[in-house]
């Protein structure tokens, strides 16, 4: 006789623990894929175990980010082995604004109710682009809370921690008149301005993930979901061939005028040439259907612009040859006046 397996006063309360434990084993071979040499152990203990970096006055430098409600869309699409590549994307490009190479990574998803496929789609991305980036998934949390996120979603968050030397560590504080300012693009509003780009979109004009994107020929939800582009490797090509960085910023949340001040000195402008690249379709549809104030896109958008470096001009020949020989696409957008610690628009 088989005897009937007890049911769980947890299960029915909403929390399945052998589900989530199903789920995090069936992941545990591409975690260990992103193992780097300097990982102690495997996944499964109570916290990640790493080196501690090697040479002199080593700073570490750790940050942490969410998907934010990009999330939403990835629902809707029922595509979600993107958005991993998008927090660990966005995470090291925050901490390369400082010039630190990236260790180690740890995630967080809250959910209501784990589903191993969906909880599997989002681990590989979060594997797929800790490998691009040389970094080990080294931990993280998978909460499940009913009551507290609405079933079928779930929550994205991130931490990563790099390291850098002190005499490497870029501030900002070298910045000067004259410097140049040079962009790189975007791969689309990258994980800023989406709670904006969805009310026009789907509440305003009433399209859905599927329609096609006046003028191109994506859809909405493919240009909605482009993933958040890492700008380590042309960034790193710049600083191993020894070119002088002064300043870097990452163009998220802020967009242009809360994201370079950041690294200004007081004295000086940052003055950003409108007319050096073209603006993405995405962009102008939101302008232009939101009736959205051309500052305020320019302070929730990247406008088509991700990352941007802060050079000396005299470093700009050397600096262009290195960025071709890596095939980044770039574009001096601005230029460093003297000033208030301030953006300023010439177009």
């Amino acid at each position: 006789m088989v005897k009937e397996q007890k049911k769980s006063a947890y299960a029915a309360a909403g929390v399945n623990i052998d589900v989530k434990m199903g789920a995090v084993g069936s992941i545990k071979q591409m975690v260990a894929s992103t193992k780097t040499p300097n990982v102690i152990g495997n996944i499964g203990a109570f916290g990640g175990l790493h080196k501690v970096p090697k040479g002199k006055d080593m700073i570490l430098v750790a940050s942490s980010d969410g998907v934010g409600t990009k999330l939403k869309v990835a629902a809707m699409m029922n595509k979600h082995d993107t958005v991993g590549q998008d927090i660990v994307n966005h995470c090291v490009n925050d901490i390369l604004v400082q010039g630190a190479m990236p260790l180690f990574f740890m995630d967080y998803v809250g959910t209501a109710k784990v589903d191993p496929e969906q909880f599997k789609q989002v681990v590989s991305g979060l594997c797929k682009a800790c490998k691009e980036n040389k970094m080990a998934l080294l931990g993280g949390e998978t909460a499940e809370m009913p009551g507290l996120y609405p079933v079928g979603e779930y929550d994205l968050v991130g931490t990563i921690v790099g390291c850098v030397s002190k005499k490497a560590l870029i501030t900002g504080k070298s910045i000067r008149a004259g410097d140049v300012i040079v962009g790189f693009p975007s791969g689309g509003l990258q994980t800023n301005g989406f709670s904006l780009a969805r009310r026009v979109i789907f509440d305003v004009c009433q399209f859905s993930c599927k329609d096609k994107l006046p003028g191109t020929n994506q859809t909405f939800g493919d240009a909605l979901l482009a993933t958040h582009k890492s700008f380590l490797k042309p960034i790193k090509a710049l600083l191993d061939k020894k070119v002088r960085i002064n300043g870097m910023a990452h163009i998220t949340g802020g967009g242009f005028p809360d994201n370079i001040p950041r690294v200004l000195p007081k004295c000086v402008n940052a003055e950003i040439d409108r007319s050096t690249w073209e603006v993405p379709t995405i962009f102008k549809f939101i302008q232009n259907q939101g009736k959205v104030d051309i500052e305020e896109m320019y302070r929730v958008f990247n406008m088509g612009i991700g990352f941007v470096a802060i050079i000396p001009k005299k470093e700009m020949k050397r600096a262009s040859y290195i960025l071709k020989a890596n095939h980044q696409p770039f574009s001096v957008i601005g230029v460093i006046r003297k000033g208030k610690g301030v953006v300023t628009y010439k177009n």
